[in-house]
C-alpha cells in the first residue's frame, strides 16, 4: 500500500474529546496504524495522522487496519498534574486531579516596564524593575512550595508555562522546587497573563493532543 503525504493539521493540539470525535469514524478501516515512541501513527484510505497524547502513550504495536483503542485509553486516563505559570506581573500555582482544580493560589506584583532612554535615570529605573522583578519571583518560588508540597507524593506530572526565564528562575529560587522540572511536560504552555482564568481554562490545554 503506498504511503500517504503527512498533512499538518490545525489546531496542533486538539483536546482529547475532539480527537475521539475526531478519529473515532475511522476505527477498523483497512490501513496500517503504527504504535511506536509515544505516539501513533495512522495511515487510513485518504489521510495519514501522527497523533502524540500529553502524557504519553506505553502501547507499541503495528496493525493492518486502523485501531485506536490503544489511543483512546492514553487519552482517557486522568492524572494528578501541577501547574506553574509566571509571567513578570503576576503568577499561578495549581493541582489538578483530573480536570479538577484542587488547589490553587494566584498572585501579582507589579513590575515596571523596560526604560527607553539612557543616562543615571535609566540605571535607577533599572535597578528599580530589577527589584520588583526579584521580590515577584521569590513570592511565587515561595507560593509554589506552599501550594505543591503536600502533593507532592501525588503528583505525576507537572505544566511549566508564561515565560521561559521567569519560570526557570522561581525554580531556581528554592531547593523545595528542584523535583518540578523533572516532571515538567515536554509542552511549555503559551500563557498571556497569569490569572485565574487561565488557570481554570488549562484542562483542555493539558488534555490536548498533538496532531500532525
Amino acid at each position: 500500500m503506498a504511503t500517504l503525504p503527512v498533512r499538518p493539521l490545525v489546531p496542533r493540539f486538539v483536546g482529547r474529546d475532539n480527537v475521539r470525535k475526531r478519529l473515532a469514524p475511522l476505527e477498523g478501516e483497512v490501513g496500517r496504524t503504527t504504535y511506536a515512541d509515544g505516539a501513533v501513527r495512522i495511515e487510513a484510505a485518504e489521510e495519514t495522522i501522527v497523533v502524540r497524547p500529553p502524557f504519553g502513550l506505553a502501547h507499541e504495536g503495528e496493525y493492518k487496519s486502523v485501531q485506536l483503542e490503544p489511543l483512546f485509553d492514553a487519552l482517557a486516563a486522568d492524572h494528578v498534574v501541577a501547574a506553574l505559570l509566571v509571567r513578570l506581573g503576576g503568577y499561578v500555582v495549581g493541582v489538578f486531579d483530573g480536570e479538577r482544580l484542587v488547589a490553587s493560589k494566584v498572585g501579582s506584583r507589579f513590575v515596571k516596564g523596560r526604560h527607553k532612554k539612557g543616562g543615571s535615570s535609566a540605571n535607577r529605573f533599572r535597578r528599580r524593575r530589577d527589584e520588583q522583578a526579584r521580590a515577584l519571583i521569590e513570592e511565587a518560588a515561595e507560593v509554589a512550595v506552599r501550594v505543591l508540597e503536600p502533593w507532592r507524593e501525588r503528583v505525576e506530572f507537572v505544566a511549566l508555562g508564561g515565560d521561559r526565564r521567569a519560570v526557570d528562575q522561581v525554580l531556581a529560587a528554592r531547593p523545595e522546587l528542584g523535583w518540578l522540572a523533572g516532571r515538567a511536560l515536554p509542552r511549555f504552555f503559551s500563557v498571556p497573563e497569569p490569572r485565574q482564568r487561565e488557570l481554570e481554562r488549562l484542562p483542555y490545554e493539558l488534555y490536548a493532543a498533538e496532531l500532525s
